[in-house]
């Protein structure tokens, strides 16, 4: 087999990615505890950019807001093309796993909630109710054939839907405060890009120059810059058919390698280089670890097989097809994998406090392990058959 050959079904692989964002983590944590932590530490703190418009930050900062919002913008593609042709684009297709989405995400922040009543963690509610995709899924495929390609669907739905309610919650509860100039041309060039769709122009490149002036102006408007790449998405256009590629299909297509093997990896590089010291484990114990892991673990488990069989015993929804509950729970904890969603959060969670923010950090890869595992290991030893009284 030819070397390009390979490393076609590399970069094609779901497994790959995540198999990278693992090495990238290792490779983190090692630099983190090694002679070259502060040098490593030192260059993402280094500032560049121009300071006479506005735009001089930190290397960890241009990484987490700047290349970030691509990743936003792959998700919100993602979004719009299950929503238009996908598995969310009908209701009967959709109902379970969105059902399932929103379960998972109540259930861990109220959980989180409970254990930090009013204390200085109580802002990180949002950390638990992220799911990652690419780790979720790498996990899900490396199982292969034990598990039913519906299955795999629906993880991925679930995961989708997961991200436009972290993208909606860091909008909304994450944004400081509103400087209302750049908001108001935030909204001029959103209708802009809309008034594209409307007019449908194709090239998708007329959709990104605007994007970018909307990453500036949102910002400045102090509201989260990587929102600008689903407002992007959004606006892209799009078709039902099935023989002709959109513009939104080609760009998404285009998104995946640089994501996935760079920019995730790049991110995970950057945010889990946690120096481990003494008491550091103390954490797991404390409000904020047990809020993490209790709510990615077990409040991912409960709330998305909770919300499942409601939806399933008010026959609105029915279980994805040659599956069972005890797979359903295996998929409700690997959900509880949030890695790269749960930190970004936790980053905005905590901006000010950067020894919380690695607590939390240390919390979520506790968490995402326990819950990779865990989650695998059901399974791998659940079997397929479907209990009559679950299936109406």
């Amino acid at each position: 087999m030819k070397l390009s050959v390979y490393f076609k079904k590399f970069f094609q692989s779901s497994q790959s990615s995540g198999i990278l964002l693992i090495f990238c983590v290792a490779v983190a944590l090692t630099i983190a505890n090694s002679p070259l932590g502060k040098g490593f530490q030192d260059f993402l703190d280094f500032e560049m950019g121009f300071d006479k418009i506005h735009l001089k930050y930190s290397v960890s900062s241009w990484i987490n807001d700047g290349l970030m919002a691509i990743f936003f913008l792959l998700v919100g593609l993602e979004i719009k093309r299950e929503l238009m042709e996908g598995e969310l684009s009908s209701f009967k297709n959709a109902s379970l796993p969105v059902f399932a989405a929103i379960g998972g995400m109540l259930v861990p922040a109220l959980i989180f909630a409970g254990l930090n009543p009013e204390n200085k963690y109580s802002n990180g509610w949002g950390i638990p109710m992220a799911t990652d995709i690419a780790f979720s899924l790498a996990v899900i495929a490396l199982l292969g054939k034990r598990v039913p390609a519906s299955l795999k669907i629906f993880l991925a739905a679930l995961a989708i839907v997961d991200d436009l309610g972290a993208i909606l919650v860091i909008a909304i509860f994450y944004t400081e405060q509103i400087h209302w100039i750049y908001l108001l041309l935030s909204f001029g060039v959103t209708a802009a890009l809309f008034i594209l769709n409307f007019l449908k122009i194709k090239k998708f490149i007329f959709y990104l120059i605007p994007g970018i002036f909307l990453w500036y102006f949102l910002h400045h408007s102090g509201i989260h810059a990587t929102i600008a790449g689903v407002i992007v998405a959004l606006s892209i256009s799009t078709n039902t058919s099935e023989t002709k590629i959109s513009p939104l299909e080609k760009l998404e297509h285009s998104l995946h390698i640089p994501v996935g093997f760079f920019i995730m990896p790049l991110f995970a590089l950057t945010n889990t280089n946690i120096e481990f010291k003494s008491g550091m484990t103390d954490v797991l114990t404390s409000g904020l670890g047990a809020g993490i892991i209790g709510g990615l673990v077990v409040g991912k488990l409960i709330g998305i097989n909770l919300f499942s069989l409601i939806a399933i015993k008010l026959k609105i929804s029915s279980l994805p097809q040659n599956s069972s509950w005890s797979q359903m729970t295996g998929v409700g904890l690997l959900a509880g994998i949030g890695f790269t969603m749960s930190i970004f959060i936790a980053l905005l969670s905590f901006k000010n406090d950067v020894q919380i923010q690695n607590e939390a950090k240390f919390a979520v890869l506790i968490a995402s392990v326990i819950a990779a595992v865990s989650g695998a290991l059901v399974l791998r030893i659940s079997p397929a058959k479907i209990k009559e009284d679950f299936q109406d």
